[in-house]
């Protein structure tokens, strides 16, 4: 498998893999990828499929739904992006990253936007079980008014199990001297939130995560320029063909097919194309499997997100 850049640490190759391990110490700044699938997890509810058959009979390992973690050692704080039906496990998995890690070290939660998969994990900060405490979510306007009007969310502002912190599209937030996070506007379906994807920097090193985003030709930026600005893409790879849902009308539910995606890159040389990591795999996605799919992005030059891998950022 090709890495991005310099990726240390704990990686799932694919779904029957064995956990590896490297001699490499931890950097202090990293992002952890805690979840590859798109909103609904893999296996997917109701799914008797082939997909997902192999993992309901214990073949193959379920996937978490798709967040990345952001670890600063240096300031004993974490942060998540989105907060998923997979929350718990998730928090768990980056809090151990830290060494006096717990609850108080979560230093923010950034919601891309009000689909089930990228939000709904806050109930667990809730009166029904963590009672958190003012834990920082930071929405953009859409996003803030969804969550402070519509229960049960707006149970978790009246109890001040979290604060919510207003976001700007293309405004810069500092969470330390080093790190620096800034939401971006995308095209997606908006029917309760905008959309965001954003921008993670750290000193001279930066990351882009754009989990949903409905084609790249919608949106008013250049996704290869943006990629070229970075050394780290995570990007929504939802779907890797048009036949992968036979029975519904996928122009209702647009993403960037896979294909579409490495075309787009066809003519940006393998520097370009290795910063690349695909990520938010539906059930249906190929690229869930080590198949033929899989080995042609690599081959073309591009990573597909795997559980647990490790960005160095510092």
């Amino acid at each position: 498998m090709r890495h991005c850049g310099l990726i240390i640490s704990l990686l799932f190759i694919f779904s029957c893999a064995q956990k590896e391990t490297t001699s490499v110490e931890e950097p202090d700044i990293f992002i952890v990828v805690l979840g590859i699938a798109q909103d609904a997890g893999y296996p997917q509810t109701g799914c008797n499929k082939s997909c997902c058959k192999p993992v309901w009979e214990g073949q193959v390992k379920p996937e978490k739904v798709i967040s990345l973690g952001l670890v600063d050692k240096h300031n004993n704080k974490v942060y998540l992006f989105d907060a998923t039906p997979d929350f718990k496990e998730q928090l768990h998995t980056l809090l151990d990253y830290l060494p006096f890690g717990d609850i108080n070290s979560v230093g923010g939660i950034f919601l891309t936007h009000a689909h089930i998969g990228h939000y709904t994990g806050l109930m667990d900060l809730g009166r029904e079980a963590m009672g958190a405490n003012n834990v920082p979510v930071y929405a953009m306007p859409g996003m803030h008014s969804f969550l402070s009007k519509n229960g049960p969310w707006s149970q978790l502002v009246s109890l001040n199990n979290i604060n919510i912190i207003p976001q700007k599209a293309d405004s810069t937030i500092r969470l330390s001297k080093k790190i620096l996070i800034t939401p971006f506007l995308v095209p997606h379906r908006d029917e309760y939130s905008e959309t965001v994807g954003y921008r993670i920097n750290v000193n001279d090193k930066k990351a882009l995560f754009i989990p949903d985003i409905d084609k790249w030709h919608k949106w008013q930026r250049d996704i290869v320029n943006e990629v070229k600005q970075v050394d780290y893409a995570f990007l929504d790879a939802t779907f890797y063909s048009d036949k992968e849902l036979p029975n519904r009308d996928m122009s209702e539910i647009p993403h960037p097919f896979v294909p579409e995606t490495i075309d787009t890159f066809e003519d940006s040389p393998d520097s370009i194309k290795n910063r690349v990591i695909f990520i938010h795999f539906n059930h249906t996605n190929p690229l869930l499997h080590n198949g033929p799919e899989y080995q042609e992005v690599i081959d073309r030059g591009f990573n597909v997100g795997r559980a647990g891998s490790v960005y160095d950022l510092d």
